[in-house]
Formats: C-alpha cells, sequence, structure tokens
C-alpha cells in the first residue's frame, strides 16, 4: 500500500483493519469548499457533532510531515459553524485549490490519545514510542503541546514480553500499519473512545539519520539484561539485596557527559572520578569505605550510577551493620517508589549529614519501620561525622590547599620534555591526586553548607530572600567571569579562562580561546567600577538565636566559624573545578595534538579510551597501532549503543526492552519569573533575552552567564547542582533537571512562561 493525501490514505484504509477503526468521512478539495454544506448532508454526518480537518498536498509527504502546521476546528455542529470552519481550514493551508478539507465524526468520551512512532526519530532505535494523554479527555492535547500529564512508553520491537494493557493494541496497530505500508518508520495518531481504537491518522516518519540494525540491537540488549542479571543481585561486603542503576542518583554523569558519551569522555570520567577518586576521598570524610567499588558502569556505553554502592558510601563509619541495611534497604524502597527524586536522592532519599532541621526529616523513617532508638543513632552518627568535618582543622582545609600544589605540577608537566604521551599519564594522575580528590572532599563540605544555609530558612533563621542575598555575594568562578569581562583586555581574560569549554570532557567542543573567545562580547562597554551590591548582613537576634541552635543541635562551632565554613567551602569547590578542569583540558588538548601527529583528527580521539593511552606509556608496544585499534572499538560502540534508549532509572530485567519514561520532578531556582523564546543549545543565535536549554550543563556553559539571557532551564542536573548554584548566584530563574519529556516539549515551544515563585512552566 502506498501513502496518499491523508484523507485519502484513512479512506484508503476504512474497513482494512483489524486491529482499529477509521472515522467515516467526507472529503473535497478547497475549490469544492462552497460546496461543504450539502456535501456533509449527503453523507449523512450532517447533526452529529463534527472537526474539520485540512489534508494539504504537502502534508504527510516522505519528504517532510508537516505535522501540526495546519489547522484542525472541532466540535462543529451547525451549517453555520461547517462554513466558518471549512473556510479557516482552507485559509490555513495557503491558495492552492487541489488542496483537500474532511470532515470526520468529532470524538468524544476519549479515554486515551495520543502519537506513535514505530522508530526512534532521533536515534534510529527500533521501538514503538507511544505519547499519550489518559486524563484530559482532548484527542490533540498531544499534538497541540496542551497536556500537561503525558505519558511515553517505549517498547522495544524485538521484546520477549508484550505491552500492558490498553497499549498492546496501540502496538498491535503499529505492526499492521508497518505491514500495510511494508515502512519500518510510521507516525500515528490514535484515540480510544468507549472502548474503541480509531486510527486518526499514519504518515511517513521522516529521520535525520539510518535505523539501527534490529538484530545487532537484540543482541546489546539482551548483553546489557545479562548484565542487570549478574549485577543487581546480593554482594557480600554490600548493604541491600538487589541494586538500582540511574542516570543521577550520585555525581551526575547525564548532567557532566551526558547519555550517550563518546568512549573518551566516559574513560575519563571513570578514570579522574567514578572507578577510584570519588570512594578514596568519602572514606577520608568520615563516610563508610567503598574504595573498591566502582561508582559508575556503562551499559554499552551508556553510563550508569550504582545506587547500591552510591547509598552505601553515605553511610556513617560508625553506624552499626544492622542499622546500616536497613537504611540501605529503605533507601532503595524508596528510589523505586518514587523514580521522580534520582537526581535528588540526598535530599529525598538518604541522609548524609546534620543540618538544623534534621531530627525533624528523620521521622519519615517513622513509615520505614524505624523505631526511636534507630532514629536517635543515625543522628547521632551524622552529628559526629558533621562535627568532624565543620572543625577548624578540617580535612577539606588541606584539600583546599593540594589545588595549589596541582597548578605548579601542571606547569612542571607542561614545561618538560617529556613525550606527548607521558604528559598525559602525568597529568592525569596528578589530576587525580591533587585535582578532582580535593575536589571531592571540598564537594562534599561544599554540599554541606549548602544544606545548612537551607536548614536555617527552615528553621527560620534566615529568609529565602536572605539566603539567596548571602549566595549572590560569594566570590565564586561565575561571578569572576563576568566581572573581569567587563575589566580585562580580551588577552588577559582569555589566558585566565580560555581553558573551559562547554562539554568539559569533549575533545571536540571548542575551548573558550577557540577563535579568539567567540562564546563572549567583548565589544560592550567595560567598567572598572561597578555599582556596590546588597550585602547579607545577620541581626543580633539572628546571631543569638543561631549561636543558641549551634549549642542546641551540639555542632561544635561557633556563628563565625559556621559562616566562615561555608563561604570557603562554596568558593572552595568551585575554585577546585576550576583548577582541575584547566589540567584535564590540557590533557584534551594534548590528547589532540597526540592524533594529530598520526594523522588522527579531534572526532578520531573523541573515540579512544585514555586508558589504552595511559597503558601505551607503560609499554613499548606502537602508540599509533594502540590509538587506531582503540579508535575502531571506539566506534563500533557508539554505532551499536546509538539507537539503544533506556529509562533513567532500572531495577528489573524487562525495564531493558519496555519501560515508562518517568516524568522528571524539577528543581526551582531562585523565586524569579521570566517569559521569553527558548533557544536550545548549541546555536549561532544570539543568546540576549533568550531562554536557553541545555540538555546538561557542566562548568563549561559558565559563558552563557555573560549574556543578557532570561533564563535557562536543563534537562538533567539536580538542586545542588553546578548550574543551580549559579542561578542563585546570579538571581536568574532556571529549572534545573526537567527531564527528557519535558525538554522535548519545551524545545519545540514558541514561548514559554517560567515562574519559579509558583514551580511552573507554561507554553504560550
Amino acid at each position: 500500500m502506498d501513502f496518499k493525501s491523508k484523507a485519502d490514505t484513512l479512506c484508503e484504509l476504512s474497513g482494512k483493519l483489524k486491529n482499529a477503526r477509521v472515522l467515516p468521512q467526507v472529503r473535497f478539495t478547497a475549490g469544492e469548499a462552497e460546496r461543504c454544506v450539502s456535501l456533509v448532508k449527503q453523507s449523512g454526518l450532517f447533526g452529529r457533532r463534527l472537526i474539520v480537518r485540512s489534508s494539504a498536498k504537502d502534508e504527510d509527504t516522505a519528504q517532510s510531515s508537516n505535522a501540526g502546521k495546519f489547522l484542525s476546528v472541532g466540535d462543529v455542529r451547525d451549517e453555520a459553524e461547517i462554513t466558518r470552519a471549512v473556510a479557516r481550514v482552507v485559509r490555513a493551508m495557503g491558495s492552492d485549490p487541489e488542496n483537500q478539507v474532511f470532515i470526520q465524526p468529532f470524538l468524544s468520551h476519549v479515554e486515551l490519545c495520543g502519537v506513535a512512532f514505530t522508530v526512534d526519530p532521533n536515534t534510529g532505535g527500533n521501538y514503538y514510542i507511544l505519547n499519550y494523554d489518559a486524563s484530559t479527555g482532548s484527542t490533540s492535547s498531544v499534538t497541540d503541546g496542551t497536556g500537561q500529564h503525558l505519558e511515553t512508553f517505549y517498547h522495544f520491537k524485538g521484546a520477549p514480553e508484550p505491552p500492558p494493557a490498553p497499549l498492546d493494541r496501540v502496538v498491535a496497530l503499529c505492526r499492521e500499519l508497518e505491514e500495510l505500508f511494508r515502512r519500518p518508520a510510521l507516525d500515528i495518531e490514535f484515540a480510544v473512545s468507549e472502548g474503541v481504537l480509531y486510527l486518526l491518522q499514519v504518515r511517513p516518519l521522516v529521520l535525520s539519520g539510518p535505523l539501527a540494525d534490529l538484530e545487532e540491537q537484540r543482541r546489546y540488549l539482551g548483553e546489557i539484561q545479562d548484565k542487570l542479571r549478574s549485577s543487581i543481585l546480593p554482594h557480600p561486603d554490600l548493604y541491600g539485596r538487589k541494586t538500582i542503576y540511574g542516570v543521577m542518583p550520585d555525581w551526575n554523569p547525564a548532567e557532566m557527559i551526558g547519555i550517550h558519551p563518546r568512549a573518551l569522555a566516559l574513560s575519563l570520567y571513570k578514570e579522574i572520578i567514578t572507578n577510584g577518586v570519588w570512594a578514596y576521598q568519602r572514606d577520608n570524610y568520615g563516610y563508610r569505605n567503598l574504595r573498591s567499588f566502582p561508582l559508575m558502569i556503562d551499559f554499552r556505553g551508556l553510563p550508569y550510577i550504582d545506587a547500591r554502592v552510591s547509598f552505601n558510601s553515605f553511610l556513617p563509619k560508625t553506624l552499626p551493620d544492622p542499622l546500616a541495611e536497613k537504611l540501605v534497604e529503605y533507601y532503595l524502597d524508596r528510589l523505586r517508589a518514587h523514580p521522580e527524586y534520582h537526581d535528588k536522592v540526598e535530599f529525598e532519599i538518604a541522609f548524609t549529614c546534620y543540618t538544623f532541621d534534621l531530627p525533624r526529616r528523620v521521622e519519615r523513617l517513622l513509615a520505614g519501620g524505624f523505631d526511636e532508638e534507630e532514629r536517635a543513632c543515625l543522628t547521632d552518627c551524622l552529628r559526629e561525622l558533621t562535627n568532624s568535618i565543620l572543625c577548624e582543622d578540617g580535612l577539606w582545609k588541606k584539600d583546599a590547599e593540594k589545588i595549589g600544589i596541582l597548578e605548579q605540577k601542571r606547569q612542571k608537566i607542561l614545561d618538560s620534555g617529556l613525550g606527548t604521551a607521558e604528559k598525559i599519564y602525568w597529568l592525569l594522575e596528578y589530576c587525580k591526586r591533587y585535582g578532582t580528590l580535593p575536589f571531592a572532599g571540598l564537594a562534599r563540605a561544599g554540599f554541606i553548607a549548602v544544606e545548612l544555609l537551607r536548614s536555617m530558612v527552615v528553621s527560620g533563621i534566615i529568609s529565602e530572600e536572605e539566603r539567596a542575598l548571602y549566595m549572590s555575594g560569594l566570590s565564586t568562578v561565575g561571578k569572576n567571569i563576568s566581572r573581569d569581562l567587563s575589566i580585562l583586555s580580551p588577552p588577559e581574560f582569555l589566558r585566565r579562562y580560555g581553558h573551559l569549554r562547554p562539554g568539559t570532557y569533549d575533545i571536540c567542543s571548542p575551548r573558550y580561546d577557540t577563535d579568539g573567545g567567540a562564546y563572549f562580547k567583548f565589544d560592550r562597554p567595560r567598567s572598572a567600577d561597578p555599582e556596590p551590591e546588597a550585602s547579607f548582613r545577620l541581626s543580633l537576634g539572628q546571631y543569638e538565636k543561631l549561636q543558641h541552635m549551634l549549642e542546641e543541635h551540639r555542632l561544635k562551632t561557633d556563628v563565625l566559624s559556621l559562616f566562615r565554613f561555608i563561604q570557603q567551602a562554596i568558593e572552595g569547590r568551585e575554585y577546585a573545578k576550576f583548577i582541575f578542569t584547566r589540567t584535564l583540558s590540557d590533557v584534551l588538548e594534548l590528547l589532540a595534538r597526540l592524533g594529530e601527529s598520526f594523522g588522527l583528527s579531534r572526532e578520531d580521539m573523541s573515540h579512544v579510551t585514555v586508558q589504552r593511552v595511559m597503558e601505551a606509556y607503560s609499554g613499548a608496544g606502537g602508540l599509533e597501532e594502540v590509538l587506531r585499534t582503540s579508535i575502531e572499538a571506539g566506534r563500533r560502540l557508539e554505532r551499536g549503543s546509538a539507537g539503544i534508549t533506556l529509562p533513567p532509572l532500572i531495577w528489573e530485567e524487562g525495564q531493558v526492552y519496555s519501560f515508562f519514561m518517568p516524568d522528571g520532578s524539577p528543581n526551582f531556582i531562585t523565586r524569579n519569573r521570566c517569559s521569553a523564546q527558548p533557544l536550545l543549545l548549541p546555536s549561532e543565535e544570539d543568546l540576549t533575552g533568550r531562554l536557553i536549554l541545555i540538555r546538561g550543563a557542566d562548568p563549561g556553559y559558565d559563558w552563557i552567564f555573560s549574556h543578557s539571557i532570561a533564563g535557562f532551564i536543563t534537562a538533567y542536573g539536580g538542586a545542588n547542582s553546578h548550574m543551580a548554584i549559579r542561578a542563585a548566584e546570579f538571581n536568574i530563574p532556571a529549572v534545573i533537571g526537567v527531564g527528557e519529556k519535558r525538554f522535548a516539549r519545551y524545545a519545540a515551544a514558541r514561548r514559554l512562561e517560567v515562574d519559579c515563585g509558583n514551580r511552573t512552566v507554561a507554553a504560550v
């Protein structure tokens, strides 16, 4: 069967389908529009509630669907309404008299409506993707973007089990249409009314890339399932019977390297953070020793955090074993029950430090069967751990000092006569020892600092506005970039900040100093004397109340020392990140230079695993052969994983093949609002006045704050992520971690209204 016009295709399908019905229709060309009422009467549809739909010549072609471009007018009842609706639809399609209009019964009592793709249009993956509304009763809430509670369901074409009812009927319809049209990529609109499934539309799905190989994808998913089967089981040195894997519970790989990173970015993140550094420093700070456990694994190149390992690593060392086991089980159960918390586990699930509101927050453990003695024990252990970090000679101070050593080591290596591979090896070794290791400690101290501030608001010591004022007064890299852009010459500015890049681990992402600093506007007026900003001050009453609370909660510090810790921990975390990313950036440039010496491009080198380069340093084999072999393996991995989509949380084998994409629970930063046109990065367009959309924003995206943006939205990120801190510093409305579903919807909107105070984002 071949595609014709939208109306003609539906007419030809009428009566042929086994799994759905097609509504009756009357159709005519735009040139026959004046006969519309008489044609409706002749068809026998007059007197019913009707919908008037477009069927333009440039709709639903193999090259472009133009889905949603033209008008449909629903709930039309009498002659006058039919005439007006047809005229509106004809005007919307344009002047071609050969365009068609068709009229069908208007469905009421709609139980389910939506759109189904028979291939993932973004990746070419072999999935049935159903985006549907089961709550509003509208037949257009998915296609027109008005649905606020939409569900998205993925079902692999080779899945061993069928989808749940009633989605199994929609998938059966998809398969039937694929066979009829002999096409694997279709875009289908459907509705269920009074128990009957109706086909509303079918068109070719226009793809931007090739289809994934079905058998290859089946094999890769089988390998992922095998890995899950073996790794989710009990481990003798871990609390918790089964694990959960997620893209964001700890160290946020989805935000930092993306959900489909290339081999180099993935291997660098493992090497300098998640293979060992993360656990070493957590152990140093008083948490349970998990040094032998990698935090992150990858499913055919897709990075996932082992939540069971993470939860074990957040247990204070002094916690008794029975309570530790019970806590990890509680954390895992709560994460399974609330997958929307996957990017905020330290706020909504795990208890990892002492704060002024901790005694109140641990009361939620009552529902998990924890008695008063167990809750008191956890509280005491967290108090002891937090006091050890807060003290004047806390480990975080030594970590702050180590960052300076990294700068010295880095420069010595760069100035040395070592070969390029040797420089890469030693820069990475020093980056771990004096960069990411102390950064991990400062990040822990910074988290505790931010949580203590938050709990001061909850406890009524300071207001939310005062907390925001305090954060905006801190001296951090983001604020320094904005300040220095106005007072330094372009060469001076780029010498200081040129190593940063959007995509900190991506060798293909240009640094700030590429092309003379093209990320920035250096031509704006400079001012050496910026206007003074309002500053945070504690009143005498606040000071006394806080001192009393410190004593009451047995925190071994005073008010001045506490605020000194908060300031130095937050600023130290940001500075450490700035410094270690300089060394990492040098490594990427050296890798590019190494590849160039063998005729390999940056794109080629993005497929190398850094471990192979480091191994080559200590061996006598040919480096070029090592690189080319690693590149080919990396390319195979990328090709094989490109079409794979997995849920952000996995705890059952079946989720490898079939799953509902959960809604995120966004983090709204500041209480501000904006209304602006969204702009998806990367883009060549001007950022001024736009609402910036970034899938995962790492420190290299600080450049956006040098432009007068209205606000920003990210798909991934947590309440304490880098970009959340930046938004608070600049007092910019931001929505962090909206998830894939919302992010796609926002990216397609013409204009968005963000109201952080009311926690809403609306398309207008």
